[in-house]
């Protein structure tokens, strides 16, 4: 993808949505891996499955992103790298790919034990599903996707990272 298809994208990303501030968010035990549960379908995840994002202390108070999957049509795994610094909550983060153009993130949802997390990309267009294991079972599942659809998300949408098609809320399939 082009600078500029970027930058288009960014510019233009949907209809916005805005989630709610987290004052109490913990971004020490937010780094760590993660792997993505489903996600809305995006230009820069086409094709992706066994998705995982890692999160660690960068410089200079920023936060060091790692993400990867593997291609689908290839077997290779990809993998893309980022830095990220907290925006207007602490929740709410602008992910940096490329310089001078960010992405928003912002956690929407977040369990107790930090282990299951909603994340908007501040449109329409780009929601992920998150957790520190590459499986939930229904219950786990349930009280995120009502999330993501309280904010507006379609959540039939979603694709399923662990699997080749999207199931019927079976999450965790290998490939």
């Amino acid at each position: 993808m082009s600078i500029i298809q970027t930058i288009f994208t960014s510019l233009f990303p949907g209809h916005s949505v805005k989630t709610a501030p987290m004052p109490d968010f913990n971004l020490e035990r937010y780094l760590g891996d993660w792997h993505e549960i489903a996600r809305l379908e995006n230009w820069f995840e086409r094709g992706l499955r066994k998705v995982t994002a890692r999160y660690d202390h960068g410089e200079n108070g920023t936060v060091s992103v790692t993400n990867s999957g593997y291609d689908v049509r290839t077997g290779e795994r990809k993998e893309a790298h980022a830095r990220a610094v907290v925006a207007d909550a602490p929740n709410h983060l602008k992910v940096y790919f490329v310089p001078l153009v960010y992405g928003r993130y912002e956690v929407a949802f977040l369990d107790e034990e930090y282990s299951r997390a909603v994340v908007s990309g501040g449109s329409l267009n780009y929601l992920w599903l998150l957790a520190r294991t590459p499986q939930l079972n229904d219950g786990e599942l349930q009280p995120m996707l009502h999330c993501a659809e309280q904010l507006g998300y379609d959540t039939s949408q979603l694709i399923y990272s662990n699997s080749l098609s999207t199931p019927d809320h079976v999450v965790g399939r290998d490939l």
